[in-house]
């Protein structure tokens, strides 16, 4: 299955989640917020919410400063 991550074309066996998807990212315990299809995806859904074949995804990691 295919889906765009950040821009890029990507590839993921079907059946595959947002948190799964964050989990190749390796964001660890920094904070970080994910999006799927210009909707925010709530951390409590990542298990269950399946990615889909051509899904517009953008993972953004907060970095701290001041």
């Amino acid at each position: 299955m295919q889906f765009v991550l950040n821009g890029e074309s990507t590839e993921m066996s079907a059946g595959s989640t947002i948190q799964d998807v964050v989990n190749t990212m390796e964001v660890g315990t920094k904070r970080y917020a994910v999006e799927c299809n210009e909707e925010i995806v709530p951390r409590s859904l990542h298990t269950k919410t399946a990615v889909q074949q051509g899904d517009q995804i953008e993972i953004v990691v907060a970095i701290g400063g001041g």
